[in-house]
């Protein structure tokens, strides 16, 4: 089926400028099932994920995955690879046990000279295992998070997807988010580069609401300045940090009537 992003969308979505940046962690399926054996790989990167465009991740200062309320380290199981063109990570990670897996990943700061500002995204997924879905609203307690409020995978394109925005443990009210999907197999259109990267507002109580076209996998990143500023190498000058809350969510393809 071939992906065509129109004019439908909600009306509540206004145009955002195109080349949107988006940390990423793809898993090859966010349901494992017995059938699909107890491995699941991912794929991370930072990336403009509607182009293909990728941009350089440099080894991350943490990567994790959460099960059952338990954290368990995994930077170091990272295999470096070449990912949109350019520098990424692989895993393969066994599900010893049912539940729900949440992979979480903190960058180091990316210089982004034309925005005049580093870009910290503190970017996660959640995968089932073995038809258990017990968890999948946990929160991490990340310095800046989207929560989830709809069950973050098992979604129909079409569907609602809900989330909570979070900075420093505490929702963050009309908080702006960029929604954009990855176009994996590239056959995806838009009739305007606007229509690229949809931007929604959350509610006073930080909730957003969207709903996806099409199937397929869709980013959704809610961005706040930081509190702090940190210093530019060449210029010697401080500048300020964006913190975005990534989440990337996988949408089935309706096949019913």
């Amino acid at each position: 089926m071939k992906h065509l992003l129109g004019a439908s969308l909600v009306s509540m979505i206004a145009a955002a400028p195109a080349l949107a940046h988006y940390g990423m962690i793809i898993p090859n399926d966010p349901m494992i099932s017995q059938d699909d054996g107890r491995e699941v790989a991912l794929t991370m990167s930072f990336s403009h994920p509607f182009e293909l465009d990728g941009m350089m991740l440099d080894r991350p200062v943490s990567f994790s995955v959460t099960h059952e309320g338990a954290e368990t380290d995994l930077l170091g199981g990272l295999e470096g690879e070449t990912i949109m063109d350019d520098q990424g990570y692989t895993l393969d990670y066994r599900l010893d046990r049912p539940g729900t897996y949440i992979f979480a990943m903190e960058p180091q700061p990316y210089w982004e000279p034309a925005e005049d500002a580093f870009i910290i995204h503190y970017t996660k997924t959640y995968v089932t295992a073995f038809g258990d879905d017990e968890g999948w609203d946990t929160e991490l307690g990340l310095k800046t998070e989207i929560v989830p409020l709809s069950k973050p995978f098992g979604l129909w394109e079409r569907n609602v997807f809900q989330g909570i925005v979070k900075l420093d443990g505490e929702a963050v009210p009309y908080a702006e988010v960029e929604v954009e999907f990855f176009n994996e197999g590239g056959d995806a259109t838009v009739p305007d580069e606007l229509m690229i990267t949809q931007t929604v507002k959350a509610d006073a109580n930080g909730v957003f609401t969207y709903a996806p076209p099409s199937h397929g996998w869709w980013g959704f990143a809610a961005l706040n300045t930081a509190d702090y500023t940190l210093t530019e190498e060449s210029s010697g000058e401080e500048k300020d940090v964006e913190l975005g809350a990534v989440i990337w969510v996988r949408f089935e393809e309706w096949t019913g009537q």
